[in-house]
């Protein structure tokens, strides 16, 4: 596949990290929030897929926003946009919350952090959800503050993520929960770090607000690391995929519903909490859906896909389509992620798939691949 340049501008912000990455070898870019959001760095992806799984990498993640809502009425606004009950949150905690309209349809898959009793932070998967907030706001006459907060994350990934944190940081990082967060200093600065990371491999992701000392704990994690073989790094197409890690915008977007997305645990019907599109839900779970992700398993050694590619049974129907796909090391060929059309939503259903203009066949499986 040919590639091609971005041309940076003021509206494709850059992040407190892009000196250093540019320093670091980044060879490629996407946009994600309206942010320069690395993808690539020196090396064939799946070089940097074992890498990834066997040592640590840091990462520019400053493209995942936070949305932060604070005042008297928060919850009530957060809980109204969010599928998922809210009511028990705890401060210090981080939770996986779809956000939908009132159609039901998926606005955001973002992590909402409870920082007190009265603010959140929405940190955001790739969509525009600070107006999508302000208008409910605005609506219900909620006494609220809602804005971007100024925090540029970075990440910290892999198996050896732990070791380099705690030779930084201290053993007490250690004993932070998974989608659990707390303060750290370092450089004459607290740092909230929670343990989470958009990669299966372990690690942490830490929401800069110090800049000066936050680029010192970046820059300290390269010079601590070389035990480690630490190397600058990006989300990899690979490793989530085969962690099945969904990708607003690329699996599912606001034509999909939580439930057709594999949501289930995340959208609580029998509480008394109120949300948008809570009644269309009930509907939805009631009659079953219609279409559902799944994973599939596809007879090829490579793949690109930059739009839905089709997927038809042996008798020329239409079945569902692939939305995010890649050739696996471990699986030997071809996984990806498709929306399947009931009732091909089935383990081991055949497909056929054109692919470069050659065809294929695979077969739909279930999520998570491991």
């Amino acid at each position: 596949m040919k590639e091609y340049f971005i041309s940076k501008s003021r509206r494709l912000r850059s992040t407190s990290y892009t000196s250093r990455i540019e320093e670091q070898g980044v060879t490629a870019y996407t946009i994600y929030n309206h942010m320069l959001l690395p993808t690539r760095f020196g090396g064939p992806l799946e070089e940097l897929y074992h890498h990834l799984k066997e040592h640590v990498q840091v990462w520019d993640a400053a493209g995942q926003r936070q949305v932060e809502v604070n005042g008297k009425d928060s919850y009530k606004l957060v809980q109204l946009m969010t599928c998922r009950d809210l009511s028990k949150a705890k401060v210090g905690r981080c939770y996986y919350a779809p956000i939908i309209d009132d159609k039901a349809k998926l606005i955001n898959d973002p992590v909402i952090l409870k920082l007190s009793d009265q603010r959140w932070w929405i940190s955001l998967s790739d969509s525009d959800v600070e107006l999508f907030a302000k208008g409910l706001a605005i609506g219900n006459n909620f006494d609220v503050n809602i804005f971007e907060a100024k925090i540029d994350i970075f990440s910290v990934q892999g198996p050896k993520s732990f070791d380099l944190m705690a030779k930084v940081l201290g053993p007490k990082i250690r004993e932070l929960k998974f989608f659990g967060f707390d303060y750290y200093e370092f450089g004459g600065s607290k740092h909230l770090i929670a343990r989470s990371g958009w990669s299966k491999q372990g690690g942490y992701e830490v929401y800069m607000e110090h800049t000066e000392a936050g680029l010192a704990l970046y820059d300290k994690l390269f010079e601590a690391g070389v035990e480690f073989n630490v190397k600058p790094g990006a989300p990899n197409l690979i490793e989530r995929l085969e962690s099945s890690l969904l990708s607003y915008g690329n699996d599912m977007d606001i034509g999909d519903n939580p439930l057709e997305c594999g949501f289930d645990k995340y959208v609580n019907l029998e509480s008394e909490v109120n949300f948008l599109g809570k009644e269309v839900l009930k509907k939805v779970k009631s009659e079953g859906v219609k279409k559902k992700l799944m994973g599939v398993k596809i007879d090829s050694k490579k793949i690109n896909v930059t739009g839905s590619i089709n997927m038809y049974d042996k008798n020329n129907k239409l079945i569902g389509e692939l939305r995010s796909g890649s050739f696996n090391p471990m699986f030997k060929q071809v996984i990806g992620i498709a929306m399947v059309n009931k009732p091909y939503f089935k383990d081991s259903q055949e497909f056929q798939i054109s692919i470069d203009g050659n065809n294929c066949t695979g077969k739909v499986c279930d999520l998570p691949f491991i």
